[in-house]
C-alpha cells in the first residue's frame, strides 16, 4: 500500500517499500471573478500565491534603514493596512503567502559592484551591510532586525519566507522552485517599491510563464508618485493585471 506521502501538500507522491503513485493529490478549484485592468478577470485561488516582496524594518520602519538617510518611509508603509486585512482572507482560501525580502549574505560575496552602489553611491555611505544607525543591525542582511517583516505583519507559520539579493526575486534564490513545488500559475504582488523590487520580480514571473496580478492598494514606493503610476499603467499594458485586494475580498465574501 502506498500511503506515505513524500513531498509537499500540493506536490507529492505516494510511496512504500514496493510502489511509487506518481499522481499529485487532487486540489479543488476555488474561482473568483473580480474587476481587474485591463479586463475584468476570473482566477483559481486554489493555485495562486501572493508575494509580498519588501515589507521589512529596512524599508518601512521608522527606525529603519530609509528612514535613517532621511527617506519619508509614509509611502512604504501604506501596504500595511491592506495586507493585514487581505492576508487572513486570502489564506483561509488556501492562497499561499510567499514573503520575499532582501536577506544578504554577511560577507556579501555574491553582490557584485552594481548592486551594492545602488545602496552605497559614492562608496563611503555604507550600505548594505553596514549598520544603518547607532546600534543598528546590519542594512538588508539575512537574520537581522534589518531584513525582518515589519511587527503589524510578522509572518504565522505555514507562510513560506525567501531571502533575496537582487531588485527581481528570482535571480539567484530558490523562488521559482518554491512556487512549482506549490503548484500556483498565478502570482499576485504586493510591497514595495512597486516601481523597483516589486515591478522587477513581476516582469520576470511573466517572462517566466505565470500569470501576475498587481495589487494596486497592496503596493507603494517611496520613488516620486509617477513612478508608481507607470508601474501600474505598464503592468496592465504589458505584463498582466492590475486589481484591488478589495476585489479578491469581496469576491470571495460574496461565494458565501
Amino acid at each position: 500500500m502506498v500511503n506515505i506521502r513524500l513531498g509537499g501538500p500540493r506536490n507529492s507522491w505516494a510511496v512504500s517499500s514496493e510502489h511509487v503513485d506518481l499522481r499529485r493529490p487532487p486540489v479543488a478549484s476555488l474561482p473568483v471573478t473580480l474587476d481587474a485592468r485591463p479586463q475584468r478577470l476570473t482566477v483559481d485561488l486554489a493555485r495562486t500565491a501572493v508575494v509580498v516582496v519588501d515589507m521589512q524594518n529596512d524599508f518601512c520602519h521608522p527606525d529603519g534603514w530609509l528612514a535613517s538617510i532621511g527617506v519619508d518611509i509614509t509611502p512604504a508603509r501604506r501596504p500595511i493596512a491592506p495586507l493585514r486585512r487581505a492576508l487572513p482572507v486570502l489564506r483561509a482560501a488556501g492562497v499561499a503567502v510567499v514573503w520575499l525580502n532582501w536577506g544578504n549574505r554577511p560577507d556579501a560575496a555574491n553582490l557584485p559592484p552594481g548592486v551594492l552602489h545602488v545602496y552605497n553611491p559614492d562608496g563611503t555611505s555604507g550600505g548594505i551591510g553596514a549598520p544603518a544607525r547607532p546600534g543598528g543591525s546590519p542594512t538588508l542582511q539575512a537574520g537581522s532586525w534589518s531584513a525582518a517583516i515589519v511587527d503589524e505583519l510578522r509572518a504565522p507559520p505555514g507562510d513560506v519566507c525567501v531571502d533575496k539579493y537582487r531588485m527581481s526575486g528570482f535571480y539567484d534564490t530558490p523562488l521559482d522552485a518554491v512556487l512549482r513545488n506549490l503548484m500556483v500559475t498565478t502570482l499576485l504582488f504586493a510591497g514595495v517599491n512597486s516601481d523597483q523590487c516589486v515591478l522587477a520580480t513581476l516582469t520576470d514571473a511573466a517572462c517566466l510563464g505565470y500569470d501576475v496580478v498587481l495589487l494596486e492598494d497592496c503596493a507603494a514606493t517611496t520613488s516620486p508618485p509617477f513612478c508608481h503610476d507607470a508601474t501600474v499603467y505598464n503592468v496592465a499594458q504589458c505584463f498582466g493585471f492590475v486589481a484591488s485586494s478589495a476585489s479578491f475580498t469581496d469576491s470571495l465574501a460574496g461565494r458565501g
